[in-house]
């Protein structure tokens, strides 16, 4: 397969995070003959020191004549720590957001068995989690009419949805439960929100379509009790713009480390993949963040493109680094590896993986080798 692949390295730790990508994928190209032809683009808190905005024209362009987008992260504490910011990073995801028709997020929450010690829940509550979350993206209150009275003392955001907003990733969600475990529940508020009674009555309707899919519902303040008393529960979580932000956030933690959280935005025309962490400018350039969860979206972007095999492959790397304790300093202070060192071991045990041990050893004398 021949693919062309738009990079954003993005702020912060993006451009570290994705270069590890990079070479994920590019051992992939190699092993499985693929042709991956990459291509850097803007966004953020760069773009707009280089240009003056978060978004510019060209990077639109270019996403949009992509096979898929693999972005780093967004935003720097100069824009986030002054609220007067008129023009601000994150104003660029959210437009590109838009201009792509990237309305569904899907967030993977899996509990691995090498970090369940790392995650502040009980073991027991959370061994063999294993979640997917289904949350709409360009639409709800994030979009909304927003107004500031004259006298700056009163602030309103307007939250609207439309049947077909929610019946587009209704059914994407639906059609996930049936190749996972079958159960789906809705997460809204729909005892205060007139959206939330109709997101229920629309999932409501769509459910006879799926009839080997069980679905239940929960509201949100329920849902996120549910999510740390039982997170086993789950299968499939569907839910608004909103509620699925701060969901998906909560439910990043039962794993134990927020770096091995990929995520995908899709829609009908284009797909963009990134990690779910911000772009921690406290480790900008020190070689110490964790690139796995963009090595995960990775195989994700992998995934959309029907390459389910080479997914697979980056999967395994990923498990193995675990299991070996090739990891950063996040998930393993005592002995840990550089992030260019932990990708280097990802791309040589995609290409090698019977050499997996040797590279082992190599990578503990300061290398990364195949012998």
């Amino acid at each position: 397969m021949k693919a062309n692949i738009v990079i954003i390295p993005g702020d912060g730790i993006g451009p570290e995070v994705t270069e590890q990508a990079k070479k994920a994928l590019n051992a992939v190209a190699d092993t499985f003959n693929h042709t991956f032809l990459f291509k850097e683009a803007l966004m953020g808190a760069c773009a707009i020191d280089e240009t003056g905005n978060p978004l510019p024209d060209e990077t639109i362009k270019l996403c949009e004549e992509s096979d898929a987008v693999l972005f780093g992260a967004i935003g720097d504490p100069k824009y986030d720590n002054d609220p007067t910011a008129k023009v601000r990073p994150e104003q660029g995801l959210l437009r590109l957001r838009k201009e792509l028709g990237l309305f569904c997020n899907v967030r993977p929450v899996k509990a691995y068995d090498k970090l369940i010690k790392n995650s502040p829940l009980k073991e027991d509550r959370i061994q063999g989690t294993d979640i997917s979350i289904y949350r709409e993206l360009t639409g709800g209150i994030y979009f909304g009419t927003k107004e500031l009275s004259e006298d700056g003392k009163v602030a309103s955001d307007g939250c609207s949805y439309s049947v077909e907003e929610i019946e587009r990733i209704a059914h994407l969600a639906f059609v996930a439960a049936q190749n996972r475990r079958k159960k789906l529940t809705l997460v809204d508020k729909a005892n205060v929100l007139e959206t939330s009674r109709l997101w229920r009555k629309v999932v409501t309707e769509l459910s006879s379509q799926y009839p080997d899919v069980t679905l239940e519902y929960l509201f949100v303040d329920n849902a996120a009790m549910q999510l740390i008393l039982n997170p086993k529960q789950f299968d499939v979580i569907l839910t608004e713009n909103l509620f699925g932000d701060i969901i998906s956030d909560e439910a990043s933690v039962i794993g134990g480390s927020i770096g091995l959280l990929a995520s995908a935005s899709v829609g009908k025309e284009n797909a963009l993949f990134e990690p779910i962490h911000g772009s921690f400018p406290q480790a900008k350039g020190k070689d110490i963040a964790n690139p796995l969860a963009s090595i995960l979206s990775a195989a994700m972007l992998l995934e959309h493109l029907g390459l389910h095999d080479e997914a697979e492959a980056i999967d395994r790397a990923v498990q193995k680094s675990l299991e070996l304790g090739i990891t950063t300093e996040d998930i393993n202070s005592e002995k840990s590896f550089s992030t260019s060192k932990v990708g280097d071991f990802i791309a040589d045990y995609i290409q090698n993986q019977e050499d997996s041990d040797v590279n082992f050893q190599n990578i503990h004398m300061g290398q990364s080798t195949i012998i």
